[in-house]
C-alpha cells in the first residue's frame, strides 16, 4: 500500500494512443465517477490513476494505492474496511481500514479481480452506500472515497465464469480507459528512453545520456512483454553497466533485448539498379522509379534507398532526409522497411 499527497505527475505520450488517454483524463479527472483502469501489467495503469487524481478537486486529499494481489484473502475484509479492537485473534488494537484511510481523496485498487467473491458483496454495499463497516464493529463509518479500479484481466470473462460480480462491475466501470502495450504505441519508446535516461543517469551519479545505434534499434523492435516497466528496467540495467561519459550499448541491455534480432534490410527488387553518380534523370525509368507510383510507393521507395545509402544507420538517414529518427522510425514501420541500425 501507497499514500501520496499532490505532486507532479508526469506521463510521456508522443503516440496518438497515449495522446487520446490524456485528453479523457482532463474531462473526466475533475468528475466523482468511479473509473476502471484496463490493461496488461506494467504499462502504467498506477501512473494513469494518480494522474487523474492529482488532476481532480479531490488533490490535495490523499491518494492510497492497494495491490489486491498482495493482501491474504483472510485479511481483505479487515484491510479495506478495517476492524475493531478484539475483532479477531490478532486485533489487539483498532486499525483504519484503507477506505478510512483514502477519506476525502482517492483509494486506488489495483488487481481488482483478485478480491474474493464473498467480499465483493460488502464491497460493491460500501460503493452503493458510501459507509463501512469495520470488521467486528457495530457502528457504520462514513466515508467519502473515489475509487479507481485496475486489472490485467477481462473482467467481463471472470463474470462468465462466476469469478467476478456483475453488480459489482457495473458499480466500478462507470467510465473505463484501457491503456494500450507498449508494443502497440512503440512512437512512445525514443521519449521514454530519454525521460528514464535523464532520471536514472541522475539517480546513478552517471554520465550516461546517450544510446548508441544499435542499442536504439534493439529497443525499439523489442516487443516488451513487461510493457512499460520493462523498457525503465532495460534503460536502468544500461545506465548502471555503461562506462562513464559513455553512451548505452548493446552489451549493456538485458540479454533478451541484446540478443534479439534487428530485421535486415531487404534485397533491391530484381531489376531495380541504382543510378550511378552524375547520371541525368531522363525520365520515370532513369529517375529510378515508375511515374505511375503513388506518392507513398515513391516515399517508400525513396526512404529504402537512403537507409541503405546510410549503411542502415537511421540516425544519418535521418539526417539526409531532413526528418527526425523518430519520424523515420514511424515510416519505416508504416512503410513495413526493414532497417539496420
Amino acid at each position: 500500500m501507497t499514500t501520496g499527497r499532490a505532486h507532479s505527475e508526469r506521463i510521456v505520450a508522443a503516440s496518438p494512443a497515449m495522446k487520446r488517454i490524456l485528453r479523457l483524463v482532463r474531462r473526466i479527472a475533475p468528475t466523482e465517477s468511479n473509473i476502471l483502469l484496463t490493461g496488461e501489467s506494467g504499462t502504467g495503469k498506477e501512473k494513469v490513476a494518480r494522474l487523474i487524481h492529482y488532476q481532480s478537486n479531490r488533490s490535495r486529499g490523499p491518494f492510497v494505492a492497494v495491490n489486491m494481489a498482495a493482501v491474504p484473502a483472510t485479511l481483505i475484509e479487515s484491510e479495506l474496511f478495517g476492524h475493531v479492537r478484539g475483532a479477531f485473534t490478532d486485533a489487539k488494537r483498532a486499525k483504519r481500514g484503507f477506505f478510512e484511510l483514502a477519506d476525502g481523496g482517492t483509494l486506488f485498487l489495483d488487481e481488482i479481480a483478485e478480491i474474493p467473491p464473498q467480499v465483493q458483496g460488502t464491497l460493491l454495499r460500501v460503493l452503493q452506500e458510501r459507509e463501512v463497516h469495520p470488521v467486528g464493529g457495530e457502528a457504520a463509518l462514513r466515508v467519502d472515497a473515489r475509487v479507481i479500479a485496475a486489472t490485467n484481466r477481462d473482467l467481463r470473462v471472470e463474470i462468465a465464469e462466476k469469478r467476478f460480480r456483475e453488480d459489482l462491475y457495473y458499480r466500478l466501470n462507470v467510465f473505463r480507459l484501457h491503456i494500450p502495450p507498449l508494443r502497440e504505441r512503440k512512437e512512445d519508446i525514443p521519449f521514454l528512453v530519454r525521460f528514464f535516461l535523464e532520471r536514472l543517469a541522475e539517480r546513478h551519479r552517471k554520465r550516461v545520456s546517450e544510446v548508441s545505434d544499435q542499442a536504439w534499434a534493439l529497443l525499439m523492435n523489442y516487443e516488451y512483454p513487461g510493457n512499460v516497466r520493462e523498457l525503465e528496467n532495460a534503460v536502468e540495467r544500461g545506465v548502471i553497466l555503461a562506462e562513464e561519459g559513455e553512451s548505452i550499448k548493446v552489451w549493456d541491455l538485458p540479454p533478451e533485448i541484446a540478443e534479439g534480432r534487428v530485421p535486415q534490410l531487404p534485397a533491391r527488387a530484381s531489376g531495380e539498379a541504382s543510378p550511378g553518380r552524375g547520371a541525368r534523370p531522363r525520365d520515370s525509368a532513369e529517375a529510378g522509379y515508375d511515374l505511375s507510383l503513388s506518392l507513398e510507393e515513391v516515399e517508400a521507395l525513396h526512404i529504402r534507398r537512403v537507409i541503405e545509402a546510410s549503411e542502415g544507420n537511421l540516425t544519418r538517414a535521418a539526417r539526409r532526409l531532413g526528418i527526425s529518427r523518430t519520424t523515420l522510425w514511424r515510416k519505416t514501420r508504416k512503410y513495413g522497411i526493414a532497417s539496420v541500425s
